[in-house]
């Protein structure tokens, strides 16, 4: 059903798939967890501008500059540097691409090469459990029903929560006009066309993914998403601090997602 939705998006179909397109149109969450929860976790946000992390127990998360050339070993090396005074039995990785079986299927647009394939069990030398950027932050953001989110960064990550499952989606690789969705709602679509255009954009592309899908709820997330001067309708804006929380969750028990009301 969710697969029949996504074909009219943008005038989307089977024929103009590039393979990048493929495996990530098909990619889904689709492994286990652990049947015993860890007593302390480390959850690493890797974005196309920062790599973020933070562990269970601390109040304040750690940061350092990600970029076009950073590398899967890099990013392994300098979170555990940086995080040499933490304890952790196990790490949550929110990954800026597609996901199979908590794995990347495909190297990140954004960042560096090394990631397919990469030991991050290996790496951290403890159980690592890895799910695309997007998707880790809807799980920290949710609330009940069928939820989408869209996040405004360096790119357009998405993900929709629905009957209790997440659904990491590459929405923003979906053609749209000439180019993309995300070429005009990500980082690069916001400096060619100017913040009052941009915004435009935002809302125009908001709508038609939500008319689309018809979630019951929709959130904003993303570095640039608190620049917007006003949110699409029906919209709410992201925390910052959803991503920890989503990768925090990532270790409940097995079976359907539940979510807060809080």
């Amino acid at each position: 059903m969710l697969r029949s939705a996504l074909l009219f998006i943008g005038d989307y179909t089977e024929k103009t798939m590039t393979d990048n397109h493929k495996i990530a149109f098909h990619s889904a969450l689709s492994h286990s967890l652990p049947t015993a929860a860890p007593k302390k976790i480390l959850v690493i946000d890797v974005g196309g501008t920062h790599v973020k992390a933070l562990c269970s127990g601390e109040e304040n998360h750690r940061q350092f500059a990600s970029g076009a050339g950073m590398t899967a070993a890099e990013m392994s090396s300098q979170v555990k540097e940086l995080t040499a005074d933490w304890q952790y039995d196990a790490v949550s990785i929110g990954y800026p691409g597609a996901v199979m079986h908590g794995k990347p299927a495909s190297e990140p647009r954004h960042l560096g090469g090394g990631w397919v394939g990469f030991d991050f069990p290996g790496a951290f030398d403890c159980p690592v459990t890895l799910i695309n950027d997007a998707a880790m932050q809807a799980m920290g953001g949710y609330k009940g029903g069928k939820m989408l989110f869209l996040g405004l960064g360096t790119g357009l990550g998405s993900a929709m929560i629905a009957a209790g499952f997440v659904e990491p989606m590459e929405l923003g690789h979906l053609p749209y006009k000439k180019k993309t969705y995300e070429d005009y709602i990500g980082k690069t679509g916001k400096k060619r066309l100017g913040k009052k255009d941009w915004e435009k954009a935002v809302h125009k592309i908001v709508d038609i993914l939500t008319q689309g899908l018809e979630p019951d709820d929709v959130i904003l997330g993303g570095g640039n998403a608190s620049k917007l001067s006003n949110l699409p309708a029906h919209c709410r804006l992201g925390s910052n601090a959803d991503a920890f929380t989503g990768g925090f969750r990532l270790w409940q028990k097995p079976g359907p997602f539940q979510g807060t009301s809080e």
